[in-house]
């Protein structure tokens, strides 16, 4: 990424009809305005000249705020709805964005990270050495990297700690980290459960100033990509008594919206919002149709084409009629790899990318097309999201969406140089299909559930609320046959709504550590408790020492816990003295109360889990049939995609003038796929594939093409039975199974 500010992601709207979209008002505005008057005068009236809630009224820190907009990022104003949340930042308080995709939601966590310790300055509040750190919680390398770089090229003590880091890397950012010297530091929410560095954020100088949870909506339990760990970062903020939180997205519906600010206790008044609106995006979409049989093609043998055919040839065509940086959005990692090698032979300069591909791979994919070596790359919902690329121009969806959240988040990664873009929509007739497949996939039988609680509800037998038990979900999901999405919610659930268990820091099962020059000298005279004990129990294995970490704490006596001999395994790691390695993480949960035992009360539970789950699978599935009734629809493209974020077109215009629909005036027909009545002949042809028969909801999974733990193991995919029935009724298939 060069130096040019249009590489940056606030870059968005350059060139952009910026009066259109700040004509729209968000209908709280009126209510949140007349809110911040009231405590406005309120804390004039009782706030201390220094404490955080007087910031955001001190003109002096204004100016301040504004010149680091200038010098730091080389704009000369704020737009949209950014003072507004950086205002309520400074002021202590709690705060959501919901900014379009590359709208700029970065900027108001970048600007008070590097705000606050000249804040301290000017009030003489904290002295350099305390000036604390902000923490963005984000689920993408991709885009910590991307932000990280930027930030360090405008001189921002800014810096990542993922995978990707090497020992050395990580030694000096623990370093920084213990000299208050980082700004702003990235994570993704898998970091928050490692016990390690837990405790290393605790010890932070000047301790937590902002967390700031990117993708906010993952926390949502009716959100599109709900995810189990992002539950616990509103913990996470209270275990390490963060000052104040920013929650950010772009894909935040009413109902989303709630769930986060209820999570975070955010105030209406500190919720700013954008139109998703883009003006310069061209919403097309088509349908792919296939031709008739022909009884002469037939007579002479010729193939006919098939709805990839067509859907090929309709791409090809768009592509040489809209030339520059393109996105093809597919469903399979397998579809990625074809479509790019398919499009390499027409000609085209392409690539795939996908989540099963090598780490590095993926990196160099991702710089080529960056620096526009490539041209196009194909790719799963893996792409994009960490990619800040300002000119691309088209946006292709060869399949359905999972829901209008996802679309409208890949369709913001075109055109954020302000320039037209166009994003093109395929409706093939098996377009439903993929979505049914992820979907049903991520629906366990009730045998698989019964059996999984009856597991959890064993090893908590008999044991007092305060008690822990211990599991392994990789074990779990392949035991039972459950996807690890899936077994997230179950725990989650079991939280939630049953109030059973609580999750709390994970463990991981072993630690190893190789020791460096300075290791021995160190330990030799290292006369506390925790460094004797991981002196005295750590053995060594030919390059390796390990240490069993539970035992080391209860050799030493003297009240030592687990904790203690973590806290100075990392911090002998982070001091150079060793080179620490960790393993086999183990899920921990804290009894609540008296787990069920008996067969009703066990029966009771899996019941409403599967109530739950199933719950989940219709929502899934009725999220994609909304994409697909915008799509369809007799109303223009842009004006419901607002609408369905609770807001509106700019002006409260009925129309954009340049999608699909605003042209035609015709809605895109909805398209057909040939459904089937299960027979007893196509049932008997299933069972014959496999001799399993106890369970009929995996049967019809097998014979419908979805993949599982289970399948896998067992080889079933390469089986003629699996996907036999691909085109029958997924609910008949699983009744007919268990008649059969």
């Amino acid at each position: 990424m060069g130096d040019n500010f249009s590489d940056f992601e606030d870059d968005v709207f350059d060139g952009v009809d910026e009066a259109q979209l700040l004509e729209l008002e968000k209908p709280s505005t009126a209510k949140r305005q007349a809110d911040d008057a009231s405590q406005s005068s309120k804390r004039q009236k009782t706030a201390h000249p220094t404490s955080p809630s007087s910031r955001s009224q001190n003109p002096d820190h204004l100016a301040l705020v504004e010149r680091l907009l200038s010098e730091k990022f080389g704009y000369s104003s704020f737009r949209h709805e950014q003072e507004g949340a950086i205002k309520s930042i400074l002021a202590g308080k709690n705060t959501l964005v919901v900014f379009p995709t590359g709208a700029g939601k970065s900027l108001c966590y970048q600007i008070p990270a590097i705000a606050f310790p000249l804040l301290d300055e000017a009030e003489g509040t904290r002295d350099a050495a305390n000036g604390g750190v902000t923490i963005v919680v984000s689920p993408l390398i991709a885009l910590m990297k991307d932000q990280v770089d930027a930030l360090q090229k405008r001189g921002i003590a800014a810096d990542s700690i993922d995978s990707t880091k090497s020992w050395d890397e990580l030694q000096l950012i623990y370093t920084r980290l213990r000299r208050s010297e980082l700004r702003i530091l990235y994570c993704a929410p898998e970091r928050l459960n490692n016990e390690g560095f837990l405790e290393t954020v605790k010890g932070i100088p000047g301790g937590i100033r902002l967390l700031a949870v990117d993708e906010a909506h993952c926390i949502s339990e009716w959100g599109h990509s709900f995810r189990p760990d992002y539950l616990k970062v509103a913990r996470f903020v209270d275990e390490i008594k963060a000052e104040r939180v920013i929650c950010l997205t772009a894909t935040a519906t009413p109902k989303v919206a709630e769930d986060v600010c209820k999570a975070f206790s955010i105030s209406p008044s500190c919720v700013f919002q954008t139109s998703p609106y883009r003006p310069n995006l061209q919403l097309y979409a088509k349908n792919i149709e296939v031709p008739p049989a022909s009884v002469i093609k037939v007579f002479l043998g010729e193939t006919e084409k098939s709805e990839d055919d067509v859907r090929f040839e309709e791409m090809f065509r768009f592509l040489r009629s809209h030339s520059g940086p393109t996105l093809v959005y597919v469903a399979l990692q397998q579809q990625a790899e074809t479509h790019a090698k398919i499009l390499k032979k027409k000609g085209f300069n392409a690539a795939a990318f996908h989540a099963g591909m090598k780490t590095e791979d993926k990196q160099r994919i991702q710089d080529d097309f960056m620096a526009s070596r490539i041209q196009i790359v194909c790719a799963t919902i893996a792409f994009g999201m960490g990619i800040d690329k300002a000119n691309i121009r088209n946006i292709i969806h060869w399949d359905l969406s999972n829901s209008i959240e996802e679309y409208s988040q890949q369709i913001g990664r075109a055109g954020r140089d302000g320039l037209t873009s166009h994003c093109m929509f395929y409706l093939a007739p098996n377009a439903f299909y993929m979505r049914e497949v992820f979907a049903r996939g991520d629906t366990p039988s009730r045998q698989s559930l019964a059996s999984l609680i009856s597991d959890i509800f064993v090893q908590g037998a008999g044991q007092p609320a305060g008690s822990v038990i211990q599991v392994s979900h990789y074990k779990q999901t392949n035991d039972f046959d459950i996807r690890q999405n899936p077994l997230g919610i179950i725990y989650a659930t079991l939280e939630l709504h049953f109030g059973l268990i609580r999750a709390i820091t994970p463990e991981y099962s072993a630690y190893k550590f190789e020791a460096t020059k300075t290791y021995f000298p160190t330990l030799k005279n290292d006369s506390s408790p925790e460094g004797k004990a991981v002196f005295s129990s750590a053995t060594k294995k030919i390059k390796w020492f390990t240490i069993d970490v539970n035992d080391a704490a209860r050799s030493a006596g003297g009240g030592l816990k687990r904790n203690d001999i973590v806290r100075k395994l990392n911090q002998l790691n982070e001091r150079g003295h060793i080179k620490l390695q960790t393993s086999g993480i183990e899920h921990r949960y804290l009894i609540l109360k008296e787990l069920p035992q008996t067969k009703d009360e066990i029966s009771s539970v899996v019941d409403k889990l599967y109530a739950d789950l199933q719950n989940r699978e219709k929502d899934a599935l009725a999220r994609s049939s909304e994409v697909m009734a915008l799509i369809t629809g007799r109303k223009c493209f842009a004006r419901a995609l607002a609408e369905h974020f609770g807001m509106g077109l700019p002006g409260g215009k009925e129309s954009c003038g340049h999608c699909t629909f605003c042209m035609t005036r015709t809605p895109l027909k909805t398209p057909v796929r040939p459904r089937y009545a299960a027979t007893a002949a196509t049932i008997q042809e299933v069972l014959k594939a496999t001799d399993l028969r106890d369970d009929p909801r995996f049967l019809a999974r097998v014979a419908f093409g979805i993949r599982s733990p289970r399948v896998t193991k067992l080889k079933l995919e390469k089986s003629p039975a699996f996907r036999s029935l691909a085109h029958y009724d997924f609910e008949v298939c699983a009744c007919a199974c268990s008649v059969g």
